[in-house]
């Protein structure tokens, strides 16, 4: 029925179910399997030059769908957002642009700082507690946005209904909206929500380290802690970057919990781009939709960087 918070409610949990019973299956099947880099030497991927016919079709299978797939729909946006950048501004775009790097920077932030403390805590405490909590982590990545965002809004809405309750009776007064009002909660399902690309990707950085850095570490009387800060973090710098800009693009595309979740009159690009469309104004949505693919190319790039850099071996 529509409009039923109970029947979305019930959907949402067994999607919430799905989703743990297929990570549950994909993390018994592989049984807990690490790899690591045992050398700094690597061999070079092995070329074959092509000729002829097979050099043309080897182009055009790799030029169309480029082509297709952005060169084309970005010159049409390109378009549009100089034909009707007037629009686009009339109706807050600056201000959805600031909204959109602040949340997704701050969320970024929060989510390598929560992925790095898991991720090494797992490295170093071989415990359930710590698994159990990785793998929970793990659950909000592949939760539909608006699953994520009804599992925030219910229970902190009665929070807040209680605690204002509380204030009218005590003190005469409305404490409002405390948490589900504000971009509090916004920030909250951004980091749930991509803490595991966060955690995964730093997890990669880790696992390519030998423990035997780890040994050597203690044996030159080295804490957990100091083996993190002198030892391990230099050395998984370009994951952790790679992490954040993951978390960064992420959060500046979400839609759907930032749409359930915002504060009224708050609007990111996302949700900028959303409400020119759902108004039939597409051309005007193209200045917006043409800077997601601006702010998002420009991590892709970095993050290529970095990856490259943190090749073992380069």
């Amino acid at each position: 029925e529509r409009g039923s918070l109970t029947g979305a409610a019930q959907i949402a949990l067994a999607a919430l179910m799905l989703v743990a019973a297929i990570l549950a299956i994909e993390r018994s099947a592989r049984a807990g399997a690490q790899y690591h880099h045992t050398t700094g030497r690597f061999q070079s991927l092995p070329f074959q030059d092509l000729y002829g016919w097979k050099a043309a079709a080897a182009v055009a299978a790799c030029i169309v769908p480029v082509l297709v797939g952005f060169v084309i729909p970005f010159l049409v946006l390109a378009h549009n957002a100089v034909a009707y950048a007037n629009d686009a501004l009339a109706k807050g775009f600056l201000a959805a642009v600031a909204r959109s790097m602040l949340l997704a920077t701050i969320a970024a932030a929060f989510a390598v700082g929560i992925g790095l403390v898991l991720a090494y805590a797992r490295r170093i405490v071989r415990v359930r507690v710590v698994a159990w909590a990785a793998f929970v982590a793990g659950l909000g990545y592949a939760l539909p946005g608006t699953v994520l965002a009804l599992g925030l809004k219910l229970p902190l809405s009665a929070f807040d209904i209680s605690v204002d309750a509380l204030f009218r009776s005590w003190l005469g007064v409305s404490s409002g909206l405390l948490l589900s009002g504000s971009i509090a909660i916004v920030l909250l399902a951004y980091v749930i929500r991509f803490l595991a690309v966060s955690l995964g990707a730093i997890d990669a950085g880790l696992e390519r380290l030998s423990p035997n850095l780890d040994a050597a570490a203690r044996t030159l009387g080295e804490s957990a802690t100091s083996a993190l800060w002198r030892v391990h973090l230099p050395l998984i710098r370009p994951a952790l970057w790679t992490a954040g800009l993951l978390v960064f693009v992420d959060a500046m595309k979400e839609l759907p919990a930032t749409l359930l979740l915002r504060p009224f009159n708050f609007d990111t690009l996302a949700t900028h781009v959303f409400s020119l469309a759902s108004e039939e104004k597409l051309e005007a949505a193209g200045l917006g939709a043409l800077a997601i693919v601006l702010v998002g190319l420009l991590p892709v790039l970095l993050l290529h960087r970095a990856i490259a850099r943190g090749r073992a071996g380069s």
